[in-house]
């Protein structure tokens, strides 16, 4: 691996040119693509074999007008103050609405409040159920116009009129997250490396893979009906891995002209070895995400596909179009103007970073540091045991909204349970008296306890399924209506013995409830996956046992604090209002499942960027305890810096105003903050301290079984040292000072010596020219380069030395080396 991507690296770099001119024919053909396709759908929940999945598809055979899987809105009217609804000018006013909304495309069918009974007891308020013949995303600009004029006409009457349900559009999402992100990668980014060049790069090369991946995404509409969040995560996702790929190996590359090795030579070395760590630390992201797709809810699978997709493109974006760039930038990318002093002299190898007195502290008191940050997740993680999830209504829109205004309403109008609405199914078709059987169902729905209100039964044309609609008296997301919905449907099984009729329960409170359901029952195999096949990755790459281990039960701790920070605020109510958080209720229960996944492949992601280096010392001769400590030296500063933009870009999201947007964006902030500064940069150093040469044994047995993918360059090495070996010296003779011992020249590391033509004596005498050994040009070319870096000057070789036009011919891995 480490050869491959050594060559791939050098490669690049020579052809930068032809390189970058690819990526933008490749862009501009997924562009072109992309323009044309028919786009995203709404993603609408929905998993196959569940109950409320085979009534739907049931309704949509026997009930075609009633669009089953169509969307639907509420228009909920409420009366000026002191006034009735039932009154003659406001009860013209609303039928007038109606009447205009019976008219908007798309729609199948309207309810009259007034014939319908859906006018609350005071007369104040009222609704109209609006059913539409097609799915949420399909909805026309044309029928969200009409919502839109009717709501104003009502408006002018003096009537409040509010929307609610899945087919009112919602407000366009603030792109304040992403600029807020990217504002605060480009400043850490600037900081990190002290260069415009260097903290360009990244960013630029992000962008760029963000771009091919989300074209990428649309353009696979043509193809495959993808949900329209899975194109949110794959930016999200995207953006995050890309700058973090790109950032590893362009400080791995500085790192390699600041040993003194051309930039060619360089972008090779640092794709060799920082590279070997982003490709598996991206395959650990990749199978985390394409993970997702084992659940069986086809939302969740296109959303971790494409963010899985996102993820492969910024792994082969950082391996080929960021050496090209490289290839252009050179060696002003160490221009670090904008340094402080003690940045540079931590530059120059002066002084220790505040990464590597970390490092000694903690392996230095290796038992306390572990005790106090294991303690302190666990209490974190106390809250989870009271975790409670439910699928987001309408009660977690911004307040002020017109779907929270609406749901806030219908409540006072007529109980939160009008919000969710439940949808009886009677399947007769083998019974005797399907009449019978509905009317046994109707009246055992009339007797539950919290049941506010039943619809009696409506029959198909052949008369053998009915319909029953019944309003529980909880709100859509509270346990009193999960229990209700396994109450109705327990006494199925007694219907069914006397009347041979099937009773089904569906609608959008009973699908969100089996989807919440079936994502619970999933969570622990989704763990068990994703956590095994990651597992064997990092065993490939640490040939460890305790490291894979560790990584995974780090984890394990990280996401369960997390959880106990999320019910903690958002089910709990701490600290809501410090957060924006105006109303407190169960998890999100997307959000769970979606946190391993994602944070999982991030986690690991600096797992193998400060533990690959680690490694790659020890391999090198280093003590375990030095190896942690060399690795923050190298590995820490990077992996701080990841951190903090991808805590930066996942804060953001806290700044929206719907409560799913801020759980998610608080949830993804405190996992990554925890996993990155608690369990990498803490608890992963204290436990190697305590286990010394034991966290890199590796039974011999299982040695001989895995394949060795070399991530720390170790063969690389090997192989670059032989050839440097091997590799023959100028056999002509230099003049030297007359005089001058041959061991006068001081070697590669320093070009002090004055060289002349001559062969003069002090005292006059002359002597035979004295053949000098004599480096190589090359590597007295990348002596002076490394001076100049370390006395701060520009690192650009003057191209009129003697060393740069020396000709030079290497071989090295087959492929010529080209100087530059």
């Amino acid at each position: 691996m480490a050869t491959f991507l050594y060559r791939l690296g050098r490669l690049s770099f020579r052809r930068r040119r032809i390189v970058v001119m690819l990526w933008v024919a490749v862009l501009a053909a997924i562009g072109i693509g992309a323009m044309s396709a028919p786009g995203t759908s709404s993603g609408a929940l929905s998993v196959p074999g569940t109950q409320s999945q085979r009534a739907i598809d049931l309704l949509q055979k026997e009930f075609p007008q009633a669009s089953a899987d169509g969307a639907t809105a509420r228009v909920v009217f409420e009366a000026p103050s002191g006034q009735r609804l039932t009154s003659a000018a406001n009860k013209a006013e609303v039928e007038s609405l109606v009447a205009k909304l019976e008219k908007s495309p798309q729609v199948s069918g309207v309810s009259d409040p007034f014939t319908s009974g859906l006018v609350s007891e005071s007369g104040t308020i009222a609704y109209a159920q609006v059913s539409y013949k097609v799915a949420q995303a399909d909805v026309s600009g044309a029928a969200h116009a009409v919502q839109t004029d009717v709501v104003q006409q009502g408006e002018k009457a003096g009537l409040k009129v509010s929307l609610g349900g899945n087919a009112v559009k919602d407000k366009a999402a603030s792109k304040a997250a992403e600029l807020i992100g990217v504002g605060v990668a480009a400043v850490v980014l600037v900081i990190t490396f002290g260069s415009m060049i260097a903290a360009g790069l990244p960013l630029l090369t992000a962008i760029l893979g963000v771009a091919a991946a989300v074209l990428s995404v649309m353009l696979a509409t043509h193809f495959f009906d993808l949900a329209s969040s899975a194109t949110t995560l794959a930016l999200m996702l995207g953006l995050a891995v890309a700058i973090d790929y790109a950032l590893f190996i362009v400080s791995r590359y500085r790192n390699e002209i600041r040993d003194g090795h051309e930039p060619e030579e360089a972008c090779g070395r640092a794709l060799g070895t920082a590279g070997s760590a982003v490709v598996f630390a991206g395959l650990t992201v990749i199978v985390a995400l394409s993970g997702l797709s084992v659940i069986g809810i086809g939302m969740l699978t296109s959303m971790g596909l494409a963010s899985a997709f996102a993820v492969a493109v910024a792994v082969v974006i950082a391996l080929t179009l960021l050496p090209a760039m490289l290839g252009f930038a050179g060696t002003r990318i160490m221009k670090d103007k904008l340094l402080t002093r003690r940045m540079k002299a931590l530059e120059r190898g002066e002084g220790e970073s505040m990464g590597v007195r970390w490092a000694r502290f903690v392996t230095r008191n290796p038992v306390k540091v572990l005790a106090v940050s294991v303690a302190g997740l666990a209490l974190l993680a106390i809250p989870t045991m009271s975790l409670k999830m439910a699928l987001n209504d309408d009660s977690g829109k911004p307040p002020g909204s017109t779907q929270r205004i609406a749901y806030d309403t219908l409540s006072k109008g007529f109980g939160p349970g009008f919000n969710g609405p439940l949808t009886v199914v009677v399947d007769a078709r083998d019974s005797e008296n399907p009449k019978a059987a509905a009317e046994d169902a109707y009246t055992m729905l009339g007797e539950l306890d919290d049941v506010a209100a039943v619809r009696p039964p409506s029959f198909n044309e052949a008369g053998d399924v009915a319909l029953i609609g019944a309003v529980p008296k909880s709100a859509a997301t509270s346990e009193a209506t999960k229990d209700l919905v396994g109450e109705i449907r327990g006494h199925g099984g007694a219907l069914h013995q006397d009347t041979g009729a099937d009773l089904m329960v569906t609608g959008l409170t009973a699908v969100n409830i089996d989807v919440s359901t079936k994502l619970s029952d999933a969570l622990i195999p989704y763990l068990a996956i994703v956590v095994g096949l990651a597992l064997v990755l990092l065993l490939l790459v640490f040939r460890s046992i305790v490291i894979p281990l560790k990584a995974a039960l780090g984890f394990l701790l990280s996401v369960v604090s997390t959880l106990g920070v999320l019910v903690a605020v958002f089910q709990w109510g701490w600290l809501k209002d410090l957060f924006g958080v105006d109303q407190t209720g169960p998890i999100v229960s997307l959000l769970p499942i979606l946190l391993i996944g994602v944070v999982f492949g991030l986690a690991m992601d600096y797992e193998v960027f400060l533990v690959s280096r680690m490694r790659e010392e020890y391999v090198h001769g280093a003590e375990p305890t030095q190896a942690v400590v060399e690795g923050f030296r190298h590995s820490g500063r990077v992996v701080t810096a990841a951190a903090v933009i991808m805590v930066s870009v996942f804060s953001g999201f806290l700044l929206d105003d719907a409560a799913l947007i801020k759980s998610i964006g608080l949830g993804l902030a405190a996992a990554v903050f925890l996993d990155a500064f608690v369990v990498r940069m803490t608890i992963v150093p204290a436990v190697m301290a305590l286990l010394g040469h034991r966290s890199w044994t590796l039974p011999q047995w299982l040695d001989r079984i895995l394949p060795n993918v070399d991530v720390e360059g170790e063969k690389l090495r090997h192989a670059l040292e032989a050839e440097q070996e091997a590799e023959p010296t100028d056999p002509m003779p230099e003049p030297v000072l007359a005089g001058v011992a041959a061991g006068a020249y001081a070697g590669s590391d320093d070009h002090s010596a004055t060289h002349v033509l001559t062969g003069v004596h002090a005292s006059g005498v002359t002597d035979a020219p004295t053949p000098a050994p004599q480096a190589p040009a090359k590597t007295r070319g990348l002596s002076r380069l490394k001076q100049r870096l370390a006395r701060g000057g520009d690192a650009t070789v003057p191209a009129d030395t003697t060393e740069s036009k020396a000709p030079v011919r290497r071989k090295l891995l087959k492929n010529p080396r080209r100087r530059r």
